[in-house]
């Protein structure tokens, strides 16, 4: 009987010390449950500018942390010990950490481009010898369309910490169109007129104004650059259409191609 009185003081004893306790957890954990949902909810609507993938995995991410955290808490308030939990998760994510080096770098990656915004979606930029249309920056890799089509994925780790060469950043590109032609032509002849024809082209800027220029010397010739600038997005369009009237032009001009040159080398013979 005496035992059972025991038992009886000891249970009560526990209960007139741990209910108030539960009750504050469970209150704790609707609060906040309730509060990590309008964070997660503040979240989503504050990165709404950001690309749908990445402003999903932020939320999430926001989410799952602050929710491990409550739980931990509202654990501590019941009187569980979570020091063994935290260094779990400690270990766990130190784990996790290096299986993922990779992953994490692109991941920083990304965040560090999308912030510093050294190219944005509808950029043509150049890196680690690829080049095309930016036509999406995900969370990890970055998409790249080519004019032939092919998709190229960049990864966001590499790309953040190379050379990246921004080819509309200016909003204008160079188009180069080369010919060879015969020595005897000056290159005055040639943008007397050169200039005014590759002006005539709508989408040819007149600043910085077109040029020719020799890039190269060769036997009974040269190599002429007729070169122009363009609205980055027009470039492809108006190379075409420079060659073309650029062919054009060179036959109606007489502008003749480099005349070969041929070399006779004599040997004496030994007598």
């Amino acid at each position: 009987m005496n035992q059972l009185s025991t038992y009886a003081q000891q249970l009560q004893t526990l209960v007139v010390l741990y209910l108030p306790r539960f009750f504050m957890a469970l209150l704790a954990l609707a609060i906040g449950w309730w509060l990590i949902g309008r964070v997660s909810h503040f979240v989503s609507v504050s990165t709404g500018r950001l690309d749908v993938s990445l402003r999903s995995f932020l939320t999430s991410l926001v989410n799952i942390v602050l929710k491990v955290l409550l739980l931990l808490t509202v654990a501590g308030m019941v009187g569980f010990e979570t020091t063994s939990f935290v260094a779990i998760l400690g270990a766990a994510g130190l784990a996790v950490g290096l299986a993922l080096q990779g992953t994490l770098a692109n991941f920083a990656g990304g965040v560090l481009i999308l912030i510093f915004k050294p190219y944005i979606v509808g950029d043509v930029i150049e890196s680690q010898g690829k080049s095309g249309e930016v036509r999406e920056i995900q969370i990890f890799n970055t998409i790249l369309v080519t004019p032939q089509g092919d998709t190229i994925i960049l990864p966001n780790g590499a790309t953040s910490n190379n050379v990246i060469v921004n080819k509309t950043a200016q909003n204008k590109a160079l188009v180069e169109v080369l010919a060879d032609v015969d020595a005897s032509h000056s290159l005055e002849e040639l943008r007397t007129w050169a200039v005014p024809l590759l002006l005539t082209d709508e989408h040819v800027l007149k600043d910085p104004a077109p040029q020719v220029v020799v890039t190269a010397l060769k036997p009974g010739g040269m190599t002429v650059a007729f070169r122009a600038f363009t609205p980055a997005a027009q470039a492809v369009g108006a190379h075409g259409r420079l060659i073309e009237q650029l062919q054009r032009a060179l036959a109606q001009q007489g502008v003749k191609g480099p005349v070969p040159v041929s070399y006779t080398y004599t040997r004496a013979l030994p007598e």
